[in-house]
């Protein structure tokens, strides 16, 4: 018995609470799934899990185990990656669940850099905004925009990306630039709603040391933030866009920004997983790049380049 990889099997299976999908997951035959569990429990003499023919429970004893042994192997891998020192010894699918904007316009561009630096990272990208159960499907982290709703897991920040207020100019030459935030009340703006934060009928607006809030109603809203976009082009009102998602269209000269010395709250970008699941060395390195481009992203605005981040709805 490959006591390493039956561990690895074992933390698996309680994971997913299945012995289908850890072999699923693991690229292995149930029966060997099977085998190599039945095999840790007559070495250690013990009950790890119980079985019936509905689920998958683990014992008193299972779960003390379980804690060893996730924290076994992530040594392991942690002392792997330490010996390989540039990181090019990292190896195998890390699975890795993030917004569809954030995907699409902000990591999937950038990926020639990972594999550049991790080349033999097999990384499956799952884009879209659906809950996604980390557990069940595999997933080792999820990368979401704006304040996380699941307290059952870890959320760990890795930076937060920046709005800012603008319009096409054939809808400012309709209905004139606002000089002040409250003008906006007079004015249509386009409003954003999700399963995960309802509508964004209340704007923020920051100046220094001053701050509003106002609410502010419009006519149409829309649940993705491609069409978002599209809508604030097509001159159905004012939105708040992150730089992004709007850089483009205000470099052609399809969108216009208004009201520049007033700035929305950043939306802050978090990494989330289990408590019980310590980060592996594939799922920290991928980690910290998203959080080095971030901060690239946030250097180069300051500093006046044109390099962007993801939209914010679909964060």
């Amino acid at each position: 018995m490959n006591r390493l990889q039956a561990m690895e099997v074992f933390v698996c299976v309680v994971d997913t609470g299945s012995f289908t999908r850890t072999a699923t997951q693991l690229g292995l035959p149930k029966a060997t799934v099977s085998t190599l569990v039945r095999q840790l429990e007559a070495r250690l003499g013990v009950r790890l899990l119980n079985r019936t023919t509905r689920r998958v429970s683990v014992t008193v004893d299972g779960t003390a185990y379980y804690e060893r042994c996730v924290r076994i192997l992530a040594e392991i891998e942690d002392s792997e990656h330490a010996i390989a020192g540039t990181g090019a010894g990292l190896h195998g699918r890390l699975r890795v669940d993030v917004g569809a904007t954030f995907g699409r316009r902000f990591l999937v561009p950038s990926l020639p850099e990972f594999f550049a630096r991790y080349p033999d990272i097999r990384l499956e990208l799952g884009c879209g905004d659906r809950p996604v159960d980390i557990v069940e499907e595999g997933v080792d982290c999820v990368v979401r925009g704006g304040s996380p709703l699941d307290s059952s897991l870890i959320a760990q920040p890795v930076g937060a990306v920046e709005l800012l207020y603008c319009a096409s100019p054939r809808y400012l030459a309709a209905r004139g630039a606002p000089r002040h935030p409250r003008d906006l009340i007079e004015h249509d703006v386009v409003r954003y709603f999700s399963t995960r934060f309802g509508a964004t009928d209340t704007w923020n607006f920051n100046r220094g040391g001053e701050r509003l809030e106002l609410k502010l109603d419009g006519r149409f809203a829309v649940n993705d933030s491609e069409a978002y976009l599209e809508a604030g082009l097509a001159g159905l009102g004012v939105i708040e866009m992150t730089t992004f998602m709007a850089g483009a269209p205000l470099s052609e000269g399809r969108l216009v920004r208004i009201l520049p010395d007033w700035h929305p709250d950043p939306v802050p970008i978090h990494v989330m997983y289990p408590p019980s699941r310590r980060l592996s060395a594939k799922v920290k390195v991928f980690v910290a790049w998203v959080a080095s481009l971030i901060d690239r992203e946030v250097g180069s605005r300051e500093s006046g380049g044109a390099h962007p981040v993801a939209g914010v709805h679909a964060a």
